[in-house]
């Protein structure tokens, strides 16, 4: 077996140090091999938890390190590009942490860094790889719906902590960057295609001027249509429904896959069909490990997260027009 890609870690983001690391390590291409943080006594006790040999004070020790392949970057929102930008300036691939930034303008940046550096750069939205997704695009390509028209569906969860980065509307917090980008991305890629509008509601905090409850109308070619909710001050809850002229699916637990039991979708009345037991983020890791070594395509590329930001501020700015808005 080749040698596993060597990864460096940005920050000791909660996502990093609870699900992503310890996925990675279970990869049969990935290897953590070194972390960086602002915060290097605390971080040492995480490295010596899970085994990371190397931990740097600065993020700058980390990039020029030469034994490092790729960097996973899970810094806050508004970190996303210049931190990935530096690093594929160091010459190492970057698996860039959803959203891809705080604008389509900065996605387009990173994309021409990707081009002058000659690296691979992609977005993790590890959902896109999951058994669960790859399955309901398998029913909805072969069919099995009829013509797929309705992808509806919502995400929310509670969290008021003002210290939070989700609630800093500088750094790009608020429900639509965070978990709205989630039915936006899947959407586009069931129906293979962009959305043309969008109309779009959203109720912002009164103290952090985040947006805290957002819904959109994303509208597709021929009648087809995205409807969602998302929220960051709401009862927990996901679920998505894809509906058809012939039939529907129900994704039950459709972004965060627990990584530890079957994950479950349902065509129409049918019973629940189980799928594997995945853990998507070692999924993930392994296909962008594979595309650093030329066996593969990066799982979500620059240009559709380019295109999905562009989604995004569409909705954004419907939501303060009051209008329809073209993507």
């Amino acid at each position: 077996m080749a040698q596993k890609v060597r990864w460096g870690i940005l920050g000791n983001a909660k996502i990093a140090r609870e699900k992503v690391i310890p996925a990675m390590q279970r990869g049969s291409h990935s290897a953590v091999t070194a972390i960086a943080s602002r915060r290097p006594e605390e971080t040492r006790e995480l490295a010596a938890r899970l085994g990371i040999p190397k931990v740097y004070g600065r993020y700058e020790e980390l990039l020029t390190d030469p034994e490092i392949d790729a960097i996973y970057n899970p810094l806050p929102n508004h970190l996303h590009v210049p931190w990935s930008i530096r690093a594929a300036a160091a010459g190492k691939h970057v698996l860039c942490e959803k959203p891809i930034g705080l604008s389509s303008r900065e996605a387009a940046d990173l994309i021409a860094a990707r081009d002058r550096y000659g690296v691979q750069i992609g977005e993790a939205f590890m959902a896109r790889t999951h058994p669960q997704w790859l399955r309901a695009l398998e029913l909805v390509q072969g069919g099995s719906l009829g013509e797929l028209r309705l992808v509806l569906g919502g995400f929310s969860y509670f969290n008021r902590d003002a210290a939070n980065v989700r609630n800093n509307a500088q750094w790009g917090g608020g429900a639509l960057m965070d978990i709205g980008c989630y039915p936006v991305t899947l959407s586009r890629m069931l129906f293979g295609r962009e959305p043309e509008a969008v109309l779009a509601s959203l109720e912002r905090d009164p103290d952090f001027g985040t947006d805290r409850f957002t819904s959109a109308i994303l509208e597709y070619s021929q009648g087809a249509q995205c409807v969602f909710s998302c929220a960051t001050q709401l009862h927990p809850f996901q679920r998505m429904f894809l509906l058809g002229t012939k039939g529907k699916l129900e994704i039950e637990i459709p972004f965060n896959a627990p990584p530890d039991k079957p994950c479950r979708i349902r065509s129409g009345d049918a019973e629940w069909e189980n799928l594997a037991v995945a853990d998507q983020y070692t999924i993930q890791g392994d296909l962008f490990s594979l595309a650093v070594r030329g066996e593969g395509e990066v799982p979500v590329r620059l240009e559709d997260a380019h295109a999905n930001m562009k989604v995004i501020e569409a909705i954004f700015r419907a939501a303060q027009s009051g209008k329809r808005e073209p993507v």
